[in-house]
């Protein structure tokens, strides 16, 4: 054989050799990482699930939504992978003040001058309606599934206790940190109040109501969130009873150097950013949360919808979608959409067979 091609069939021999040493390790049950993603899901993430908070961090998506009797928390690495996801218990109380109705968990990941650790807000009473007040639970590290100890009750007013719910934190970019809730009395019933923090489980006064529109609906605005972009402060709330098929979002605005705890601030926006669309089955679109994309290059809301018109509590559902910025700089959350359809999963989600990430403790 000459000698040029017995030069070339060493090396065909030597790479077939070389093959060979790497195939033995799939036969031994390790099977490669799969690389399809999950490009669409469709809602809703969670059957009877109201007042949701969701929210990516370390390599998971978390969902909290009001169970009643206590606060659960699931994760996923995909979004829409949360409705498949076991529900875990991370804070249940037995003190006869507060162990029932707890409603609204919210977590939010504050620094209480001890390092960073999860913040766990909700509402919760003792039976009667009026009993209603707000409590914070503290992680005992980073690890959003806890565990939690009892930390305080927030003071809504340094002189009174009165009816409050449905808190959330605002972290401003200086770290300044202030508190808005719903709470009694007010004069639609049930309004919007806001209060800076100490720190995140302590108010310091006064408490200040913050005027919002109805549109409509003259008792309730409940369920406030909000966003910052562009030197804006944007506050969306709920209003309307959270069993009509009417609940919807509004919004008011803030310049993010202004004096937030001036009413005057505030400006209102004139029609809902969020209501029902009787076409596409989708009846009282409110109490939400907003998140981010794993990238972080995408804004999604997270919130709970009826299926139908009755007034009623029963069929309330947890569901998500993407939603954009007007040139104006306003946010634009455009139409509920409807359960059939499939939604485009978030920008930046891993392939469906890569394994978990190890959670930071």
């Amino acid at each position: 054989m000459p000698r040029f091609w017995r030069f070339l069939l060493n090396i065909t021999l030597l790479l077939v050799g070389l093959s060979s040493i790497t195939r033995p390790i799939f036969a031994q049950g390790q099977p490669a990482i799969r690389t399809t993603v999950n490009s669409t899901f469709r809602n809703p993430l969670k059957l009877e699930g109201a007042d949701p908070w969701l929210t990516y961090y370390n390599g998971w998506y978390y969902l909290s939504t009001t169970t009643a009797v206590d606060i659960r928390l699931r994760r996923a690495r995909r979004l829409g992978e949360l409705k498949d996801a076991p529900d875990q218990v991370v804070w249940k109380d037995s003190t006869p003040t507060r162990f029932r109705d707890m409603w609204a968990p919210e977590f939010h990941l504050l620094n209480g001058g001890n390092g960073l650790h999860w913040y766990l807000y909700y509402t919760a009473s003792d039976g009667p309606d009026e009993h209603h007040r707000l409590y914070v639970c503290e992680s005992a590290g980073t690890n959003p599934m806890g565990p939690y100890t009892f930390k305080a009750q927030l003071l809504t007013d340094p002189n009174n206790e009165f009816y409050a719910i449905d808190g959330t934190v605002l972290k401003l970019p200086d770290g300044s940190l202030y508190f808005i809730w719903c709470g009694r009395p007010s004069p639609t019933g049930q309004g919007l109040y806001i209060s800076r923090m100490t720190n995140p489980w302590t108010l310091t006064g006064p408490r200040v109501y913050l005027p919002a529109d109805g549109f409509g609906c003259n008792v309730v605005r409940e369920g406030p969130e909000t966003l910052q972009r562009n030197g804006k402060v944007f506050l969306i709330y709920s209003s309307c009873g959270a069993s009509t098929p009417d609940y919807k979002l509004g919004m008011l605005s803030a310049d993010i150097h202004s004096d937030l705890l001036n009413f005057a601030s505030w400006q209102q926006y004139p029609q809902p950013v969020f209501a029902r669309v009787d076409q596409y089955g989708v009846f009282g679109p409110g109490h939400n949360f907003f998140f981010q994309s794993p990238d972080g290059k995408e804004d999604w809301i997270v919130y709970h919808a009826k299926s139908g018109t009755a007034d009623t509590y029963a069929d309330r559902s947890t569901r998500a979608q993407r939603f954009t910025w007007n040139p104006d700089g306003t946010p634009n959350f455009g139409l509920p959409l409807p359960v059939d359809q499939d939604i485009p999963a978030p920008s930046g989600e891993p392939p469906s067979g890569e394994p978990p990430l190890p959670l930071v403790r």
